[in-house]
């Protein structure tokens, strides 16, 4: 190797060179803009169908019935608790599902269109390569919960009143605290999605088919979920990752409810560190061929 090339291996803004490069690449493809199009949907969506169902002037949620998402009956007294329930809808299957997606492809896809090869040689090095992925998939984890949430904050603005709100523990807050507790619960959400993130990755790692990886990632996501709502495998539950994502209504509470949120981050950062390391091994020991 030349000394040229050292440089530029260790050169750390030859990294942020490449790290750009995939974010670029990954937010200009068609299909993740799709992705972010049906994200941006859904709060509309809710929105239009909760201001459909109590044009008469009943309520939303069927009448307290507890049907919906949380949160959802609060709509009509306050936009901003569009946000709230459009990411608990989108959390359990929307949003992780296009992260799945993303991270499903980030190394197979590449394999699949033949350009693992050449990003290897450009030289990115294999662990930094791996890193760079993992680190636009999480930026896709943002960014994919910011658009639901923006969403949500448009749509409520534009057909429900925005004022000063409820808490889950009945206290009052203002609207700019309020707006405060929508930020931070989105930024739990996208924490939140970093164990399906890493577990994408490294599906991601043993396979050349980029569909393949995304669905085996979808796949896997399905079935956790199926495996959380059944009784019988209560013991199971609180290892599975998707069992402390609604925790983050813990937010809404005055005071803030810390011990199912504490639970899920931990949680996620145990699968993000499990299922990161084995891609790093798969994928350093791999035979790459394409």
């Amino acid at each position: 190797m030349s000394q040229a090339e050292a440089v530029r291996r260790a050169s750390p803004l030859w990294t942020l060179g490449l790290l750009s490069s995939e974010l670029l690449t990954t937010f200009r493809r068609w299909r993740t803009l799709a992705l972010l199009g049906v994200l941006a949907a859904v709060p509309v969506l809710v929105g239009i169908a909760v201001r459909i169902e109590t044009g008469d002037g009943s309520s939303a949620g069927g009448g307290g019935g507890g049907e919906g998402p949380a949160f959802i009956s609060q709509i009509t007294n306050n936009g901003l608790f569009l946000v709230f329930t459009a990411l608990a809808a989108t959390l359990p299957f929307f949003l992780p599902m296009a992260i799945g997606v993303v991270a499903g492809d980030a190394i197979a896809g590449e394999a699949n269109a033949g350009t693992l090869r050449y990003l290897l040689v450009a030289p990115a090095g294999r662990s930094r390569l791996l890193l760079t992925k993992y680190a636009t998939v999480m930026a896709f984890c943002l960014v994919a919960t910011l658009v639901v949430a923006v969403s949500a904050l448009v749509t409520g603005a534009l057909l429900f009143p925005l004022g000063d709100l409820t808490t889950i523990s009945g206290t009052r807050i203002s609207f700019s605290e309020g707006l405060a507790r929508a930020l931070l619960i989105a930024l739990v959400v996208a924490v939140s999605l970093i164990g399906v993130a890493a577990l994408g990755l490294f599906v991601s790692t043993l396979t050349n088919s980029g569909i393949a990886a995304m669905a085996t990632t979808v796949g896997l996501l399905i079935t956790v979920q199926i495996l959380d709502q059944i009784p019988q495998l209560h013991a199971l539950h609180p290892y599975l990752f998707s069992h402390y994502w609604l925790s983050f209504a813990d937010l809404m509470r005055e005071p803030v409810y810390w011990d199912d949120l504490t639970k899920n981050l931990g949680l996620q950062a145990l699968y993000a560190a499990v299922f990161g390391s084995a891609a790093w091994a798969r994928f350093t020991a791999k035979d790459i061929t394409a």
